[in-house]
């Protein structure tokens, strides 16, 4: 499926990286051709007005465990970037090659290689070869490789690759089965927790070894305040450590857990109010780089039980836009900042060419109405599950159109 006839975007508020601009976006044979305030539609071009809506790049949601379309187009994301979590894990290139095709062509789903067999921390993968089959990245999944040995020959070995290292920051010996972050909360509540701290630690060892490594780190979701001071304090020293959350980690604590609904059961699980309030001012100063979904749909029979005995996981697609677009009205980011978040970081770490509305990348576009109220309800989702931690949430700003590499995508 290609773009047939060239196409002119009009009367928007265009988002690009330089800033917000009144103006129009034209694109032909799937590219972006040319923006600005003084592009106008040439002869032949179909006319699309976007009447005062936004016009933006496409998400590219980098560490989602599940594809599913319809939830993704909802959002608004016309890219995303695969985990290894699947069954069977993505640690041969087969199963890489056909996870790169599986999506096209309304969809376009990058898959993240296995960084050990099987996803044990053990014994590396063969991710030369799975590179040659598609993978933008390498990840070590939902767990933290724990031999040091194991993860300084994954960065190496990464490095000499030019990929990307996506890494989950939790010392598994401190977190065993925990299902909360120990504190007031989790001992009220008589859940089993384990120290913030193990996150830390984590960030920390894998920082190190990046270093001494030379590779690119990316950490997919940092949710504590000395988490956070860690990542801020390598980019100090120029290291190439870059670091994501999800908008569950931004908005909700671990309060939220009061009433043991599973819909709150994360992972990493919910932190404290201080280091929500963290989160939200690395987000402000620039220390956080991608803002991802973190879409895990979990079915009732993993969700339906004990708190500590569900399993972890959020169908976050459709909500992703709506809940970076309340920081923007909160102040906490800027237009330009939030796009840069949800699609160019993320699009760049990935080393493709889409995630901003600039001439020579793909049309891969979005027109959205900031200001569009909805209730989010989990009945009414896309998604093959309803695990929502916002339902019932009123929220403002929907995707009104999409577009993939120039062809409109039915919603």
């Amino acid at each position: 499926m290609k773009q047939v006839q060239p196409f002119t975007i009009t009367g928007g508020q265009v988002v690009t990286p330089a800033g917000v601009i009144a103006g129009a976006v034209r694109c032909a044979g799937g590219m972006i051709v040319a923006v600005g305030a003084d592009v106008a539609p040439e002869a032949g071009d179909a006319v699309i007005a976007a009447k005062g809506q936004l016009v933006a790049p496409g998400l590219v949601d980098l560490g989602v465990f599940a594809i599913d379309k319809p939830a993704f187009h909802f959002g608004g994301i016309t890219r995303a970037a695969l985990m290894p979590d699947q069954s069977p894990p993505l640690d041969y290139p087969s199963r890489i090659n056909f996870i790169a095709k599986s999506g096209k062509p309304d969809l376009w789903v990058h898959p993240l290689a296995a960084a050990t067999r099987a996803l044990e921390g053990q014994q590396l993968a063969e991710i030369a070869l799975m590179k040659e089959a598609g993978a933008r990245g390498i990840a070590t999944g939902r767990r933290w490789i724990a031999d040091s040995g194991v993860m300084l020959r994954l960065l190496q070995y990464a490095a000499m690759l030019d990929l990307v290292v996506v890494t989950h920051a939790e010392d598994a010996a401190l977190v065993g089965e925990a299902a909360a972050t120990g504190g007031e909360i989790a001992t009220r509540l008589g859940l089993p927790a384990a120290p913030a701290e193990a996150e830390a630690l984590a960030i920390a060892r894998d920082i190190t070894l990046a270093e001494l490594a030379g590779a690119q780190l990316h950490i997919r979701q940092v949710t504590t305040a000395k988490g956070f001071a860690l990542v801020r304090e390598a980019k100090a020293r120029g290291l190439p450590v870059t670091c994501g959350i999800t908008p569950a980690h931004f908005m909700l604590s671990d309060l939220a857990t009061a009433d043991f609904r599973t819909f709150m059961r994360l992972s990493p699980p919910l932190r404290t109010e201080a280091d929500r309030q963290a989160a939200r001012a690395a987000l402000a100063e620039g220390v956080v780089d991608v803002i991802a979904s973190g879409h895990d749909p979990q079915g009732p029979e993993d969700k339906r039980l004990p708190f500590a005995d569900a399993a972890p996981g959020m169908a976050g697609a459709e909500t992703l836009l709506a809940m970076v677009l309340g920081l923007v009205r909160d102040g906490v980011l800027d237009l330009p900042r939030a796009f840069d978040l949800m699609a160019r970081n993320p699009a760049h770490l990935l080393g493709v060419a889409a995630g901003a509305l600039v001439p020579g990348l793909e049309a891969d576009i979005a027109i959205i109405d900031p200001e569009a109220p909805w209730i989010i309800d989990r009945r009414k989702m896309a998604a093959t599950a309803d695990n929502t931690p916002f339902d019932r949430q009123g929220t403002q700003g929907r995707v009104t159109a999409l577009f993939k590499g120039g062809v409109a995508i039915s919603r």
